[in-house]
């Protein structure tokens, strides 16, 4: 590792020149410990896994605290209105609006990832009106969403075809209702085409439903402004909204009025205390709003959300970019030739915020990560995935991570 002392400096000199690492304090993560002779992780912990679970912000455990003690404690039915509990579904969803290029009254905060996916897509068949009898869902679909996708194509009497991205525009046509696309692959970190994905739906007369759950807080996505129908995503994960977190429902406010839910629950009612037979939907956004919200999750959110203040996605997302170029430079500079392929694609507008390498053993390498404090996760059968959070995320923790995965690799 003739690169080493060279690649150290390197990381020094871009953090010192991060704008965005003062971040980092306004999370709970692990300490830098004393280094065993001979570790190569130098006794710091690196959290490469917020593709999949964000770290918790520091302040939130308060926060939550005074939710639980105070506002149910002590107030208990009256929160729901002075503590604001029954606005907080769209309150903090005009939160979220903004890191998906979206205006308030847009997105709703609610259920979870896949209960808005079914949502979205049977709405999007029902505007879509009668011939239109297709859905089209992105091939490498995180599995749920495929589960969903074809039990909303049985209840809906539509055909479910699995296409690729890159072949949705061909595929979509006259018989189209609603084509459901991630905008970040969660295996392998591609990041597609999202605007020209779009206009193509729309070309053919579909709609087009994201799933969002791999770029939220990760990258600008411009739903308004690329014209996006319905998309969906969750919050635990570039959003650090905490285990479990509530997800997030967009629709275009030119299409609220025609956002006809199959899970039309009271809280989505005109007159929610009106108790009535008969169902009428509320107007805007909080027609995607079900049953009694998730009220201590969703305060964990809305505290989580606020170590967004002041922070752009653009910065963001150029961090995102350059750390991930890092450590891709870092691996090749530590790990040798053949021993790991990069599956995430080198352009910087085909790249989410993850990294992910296929090698041979990779359950055990990532075993031997984590042992050592660095910590990414696995996906079967053979991929090593590494999570960049900028927020918290620094150009050290990218030359700690590779060195680290060099010594596994050669243990292996």
């Amino acid at each position: 590792m003739s690169e080493l002392p060279a690649l150290k400096a390197e990381a020094e000199k871009l953090d010192a020149a991060d704008a965005l690492a003062a971040l980092r304090e306004r999370f709970v993560l692990d300490e830098a410990a004393d280094a065993a002779p001979g570790d190569p992780s130098g006794g710091a912990g690196v959290y490469l896994d917020g593709n999949s679970l964000g770290a918790l912000p520091a302040h939130v455990p308060a926060r939550v605290e005074d939710v639980v003690r105070r506002q149910w404690g002590r107030l208990r039915i009256r929160s729901w209105e002075e503590s604001g509990w029954w606005a907080a579904p769209e309150r903090i969803g005009d939160r979220i609006a903004p890191l998906v290029g979206a205006a308030p009254g847009q997105v709703v905060v609610g259920d979870s990832t896949s209960v808005n996916v079914f949502k979205a897509l049977v709405a999007a068949v029902r505007m879509a009106g009668p011939g239109r009898t297709e859905i089209l869902v992105d091939a490498a679909t995180f599995p749920s969403d495929g589960y969903i996708a074809a039990s909303a194509a049985r209840l809906t009497g539509c055909e479910l075809r699995p296409v690729t991205p890159a072949e949705a525009p061909g595929a979509v046509g006259e018989r189209t209702a609603a084509v459901l696309l991630n905008h970040v692959d969660y295996r392998t970190g591609r990041l597609h085409d999202l605007p020209s994905l779009t206009a193509a739906v729309h070309a053919a007369g579909a709609y087009a439903v994201w799933d969002l759950c791999h770029s939220a807080g990760a990258l600008p996505v411009g739903l308004d402004e690329h014209g996006v129908d319905l998309a969906v995503g969750c919050t635990y994960k570039y959003l650090n909204g905490g285990p479990g977190a509530p997800a997030f429902l967009y629709v275009r406010r030119e299409l609220q009025d025609r956002f006809d839910s199959p899970l039309p629950g009271w809280n989505s009612h005109a007159e929610p205390f009106g108790m009535r037979a008969e169902y009428e939907p509320a107007r805007g956004a909080a027609r995607g709003r079900v049953g009694t919200p998730d009220i201590l999750s969703l305060l964990a959110l809305e505290a989580a959300l606020e170590v967004w203040d002041g922070v752009s996605i653009e910065a963001v997302r150029a961090k995102s970019l350059a750390l991930t170029d890092f450590f891709l430079k870092c691996v090749g500079a530590y790990v040798p030739a053949g021993r790991v392929e990069s599956l995430t694609p080198v352009a910087h507008g085909e790249r989410g915020s993850q990294v992910a390498l296929r090698c041979a053993d990779a359950g055990r390498v990532m075993e031997r990560l984590i042992e050592r404090g660095v910590v990414g996760d696995f996906r079967r059968p053979d991929v090593l995935r590494f999570g960049f959070t900028p927020l918290y995320v620094g150009f050290g923790d990218a030359e700690r991570a590779a060195r680290v995965l060099a010594a596994a690799l050669d243990e292996a």
